[in-house]
Parts: C-alpha cells; sequence; structure tokens
C-alpha cells in the first residue's frame, strides 16, 4: 500500500484550522493521542523548532513536529474489518484482565504478515462485548470521522441479525421503525429517542425468532434498549454490514484488510 502524506512539513496551510499539536500527532498515526498528550507535558515534542509543552497547543495539519528530535510523518494509512466474536471487549485494555479486540487484532496481524510490526490502529466505533460480527479499525482518523459522523445518517448504516427470544408482533416492528422514548440505562439520566431505520422478521423457530435491524444512528445498547422495552430478550445479535463493509465470509476471530 503506498504511502500517504498529508503535504510537505513546513509547508504549512494557514487557511486550515488548527488542532492540538497532541492531536496532529495522533491524527499521523504516530501514536495514541493519550501518549502524545503525555509527550508533550514531558517536553519531548517540538513544534516548528520549539519546545511545546501544552498538549493544546494549535498545530496545522502540515506543521513541522517532531518527538525527541525526530520529526513525525504521516503513516501509512490501514484498514481492516474484524469479525468480533462474543465475550471480546472492544477497548485497548481491560481493567477485569479480559480479552480485547486490540488482543486478538495483533494476534491476527501477526498470523497474516509475520515479522511486520503491528500498525498503531483503533476500532471504528464499539460492539459491547455480548455482541459480536463486522468491526472497523484503521489509523486514518479523517476517514473514521466522516464514517462514524452522526449528521451523515443515510449513508453510514449499520444491519445487524437479531435472535430473539418470542415472536416480535409487525405493531411492534412498526413502533421501532417510528421509534419511542427508551428508559435511561442510569437511574437520574434522561430518557433517549431511539428508532430503527428498518426492522423486519427473517426467519421463525418455535420459541425465537432472527429479526434484520438497520440502524442510522449510534446510540449506546440502542437495539438491545429498544427490543428490551418492548418485552423481548435478545439472545444473540451480530453485525452484518457497516457502511458498504459487509462482513461476508469473515470468520469469528479473523481480519481481513479493505479498501476505503
Amino acid at each position: 500500500m503506498p504511502r500517504q502524506h498529508q503535504g510537505i512539513p513546513g509547508q504549512v496551510n494557514r487557511d486550515a484550522k488548527p488542532h492540538g499539536v497532541a492531536r496532529v500527532i495522533s491524527k499521523r498515526g504516530f501514536c495514541s493521542r493519550s501518549i502524545a498528550e503525555n509527550l508533550v507535558r514531558e517536553g519531548r515534542v517540538s513544534l516548528r523548532g520549539k519546545i511545546v509543552r501544552d498538549p493544546d497547543t494549535p498545530a496545522y495539519e502540515n506543521d513541522e513536529i517532531a518527538v525527541d528530535g525526530t520529526p513525525v510523518e504521516a503513516a501509512q494509512k490501514f484498514y481492516f474489518a474484524m469479525n468480533k466474536p462474543r465475550g471480546i471487549v472492544t477497548t485497548a485494555s481491560d481493567e477485569k484482565g479480559r480479552k480485547t479486540v486490540m488482543d486478538l487484532f495483533r494476534e491476527q496481524y501477526a498470523r497474516l504478515f509475520p515479522g511486520k510490526h503491528v500498525p498503531h490502529i483503533s476500532p471504528m466505533g464499539r460492539l459491547d462485548a455480548a455482541s459480536e460480527g463486522l468491526l472497523l479499525f484503521t489509523n486514518d482518523t479523517q476517514w473514521a470521522d466522516a464514517l462514524l459522523d452522526p449528521r451523515d445518517q443515510k449513508a453510514h448504516i449499520k444491519i445487524y441479525r437479531v435472535q430473539v427470544a418470542g415472536h416480535p408482533t409487525n405493531a411492534d416492528l412498526a413502533k421501532m421503525e417510528k421509534g419511542f422514548n427508551v428508559p435511561p440505562r442510569v437511574f437520574g439520566e434522561s430518557e433517549e429517542f431511539m428508532h430503527a431505520q428498518r426492522a423486519a422478521i427473517v426467519s421463525v423457530g418455535e420459541k425465537n425468532c432472527w429479526l434484520e435491524i438497520t440502524l442510522s444512528e449510534g446510540k449506546n445498547r440502542e437495539i438491545r434498549r429498544m427490543l428490551a422495552h418492548l418485552g423481548y430478550e435478545v439472545m444473540q445479535l451480530v453485525r452484518i454490514q457497516f457502511d458498504k463493509y459487509t462482513l461476508s465470509d469473515l470468520k469469528p476471530g479473523e481480519i481481513r484488510e479493505i479498501q476505503p
């Protein structure tokens, strides 16, 4: 994959909007934003040749930035899809010692590309531990921000296959598509309005059935909370599509490169 640049360092586009220097370092794929903030506070970061100690010091995309005297250039961009298995948490680390998607990603990357350094990369959005299916990874923050932009609800759909106990009625599915207020997860917080762009029955068993639900938002545990409010327990939840990217034949735990 060709190396991608954000312009020539030192040639600064003053018409662009500046960001905090730590964020610019992170956007170049050098390290996470929290690590970049620590590097700045430790006095290891220079901006246009001068040491800065405030992570929010304004910097432009093409500014000359160095860490310990070494220029920080835009990193090669990586894009991956994973079929996240159930029980894996979508965090970089877990205080309970559970396996994370980053642990799994490193294992799979080493299997696919033996001997290569694992890129600094992050999951896009979240799937809770009990959910499974398509999860995207990248170090291209601009692409990720665009794909997660809540204002572009029509383009960035997410499609799920959901097994529920019982048999939701057509009226229940119509309620999900129309939308309703759902009680808060935490006592004292406000109700949230939630809705599905589409909700349909895929197959019916004796005591349960599979639904296909399309969302255009990304509220916390949205499907589970809507169905619980209607009186249905979610037995299995699998994301099969995010925007134009599909789970396809990717097996649980596996990763593959994708093209943005």
